[in-house]
């Protein structure tokens, strides 16, 4: 998954630093990020941007290192960063694209942060404006002290079995394509178990039991932390499609699943697990 980079280390102890040339930056603009247009479509160093290096370096924050590479979020409202013969923004989308698979996971933790910090310039409480916390990953209020930290949102993906079958749906009104998961967030006063009941009753009509956990994954995309879980049919397999969620739910056998998944998501690797027949 996105976050398996092994060997390589990701560190994101808070620490204040200063960049320097070679450390890489992210700049995010207008739901682009940009990287550079040699072919590699890689994250660029400060020692890239010429004439606005020391500009950019000035207006940055520390994010977080995998090994001994710093990765820095350089201030669009601060810093105006154009594009150049070598340096190109690009849809987000296209981070899921990024390899090796450390790289691609350098840019959504990045996302996630920027994200942090561009929604709460401002208190949520009194109105003030914030600053960044000089002891933490947050955001202070100058006026009322309320403290705010990065946004991280647990949600579930549930893979119901049936009769040797797998439960696959597609999203509605989403250019991504691909069969996925049920899936949902955990509302207020809900343990995840539930979230899980919940999700499959409301998107597809169905009940499940045996629910077992499987494992979790961090998702910066959706600001996430996504817990996985195996879980069986309870009753009728019929389905009643909630069609302002999903497009499609189909019950699928092992050898109908299409060979399209990638080894980003904890989704793909549970679909592939019942595709390769490691799961009952």
């Amino acid at each position: 998954m996105i976050q398996d980079i092994f060997p390589h280390i990701f560190c994101n102890d808070f620490l204040i630093k200063t960049a320097d040339p070679n450390s890489y930056f992210l700049y995010f603009l207008d739901g682009r990020i940009m990287l550079s247009d040699d072919g590699s479509k890689e994250i660029p160093k400060f020692e890239s941007l010429l004439g606005s290096m020391e500009d950019a370096m000035d207006h940055c924050d520390y994010l977080f290192s995998i090994d001994q590479m710093d990765f820095y979020v350089v201030d669009e409202s601060e810093v105006s960063i154009k594009e150049t013969d070598h340096l190109k923004l690009y849809k987000a989308d296209i981070i899921r694209e990024l390899t090796p698979l450390w790289v691609s996971f350098a840019a959504v933790s990045a996302q996630h942060l920027h994200r942090f910090y561009t929604s709460n310039r401002f208190c949520g409480c009194c109105g003030s404006s914030t600053m960044k916390s000089k002891k933490e990953r947050a955001a202070v209020c100058t006026s009322c002290g309320n403290t705010i930290y990065p946004k991280i949102s647990p949600a579930v993906i549930v893979g119901v079995t049936h009769n040797g079958k797998l439960l696959l749906t597609k999203y509605a009104g989403r250019e991504y394509t691909r069969y996925a998961l049920i899936a949902g967030f955990t509302e207020f006063g809900e343990t995840l178990e539930e979230t899980v009941k919940r999700e499959t009753m409301e998107e597809v009509g169905i009940r499940v039991k045996n629910i077992r956990y499987y494992k979790n994954q961090p998702w910066g995309f959706s600001d996430s932390i996504l817990v996985g879980y195996w879980a069986e049919l309870d009753g009728s397999p019929d389905i009643h499609l909630d069609e302002t969620e999903l497009s499609t739910a189909v019950w699928m056998a092992p050898e109908d699943i299409p060979n399209d998944f990638t080894n980003l998501s904890l989704t793909h690797e549970m679909i592939l697990l019942f595709k390769e027949g490691k799961i009952q």
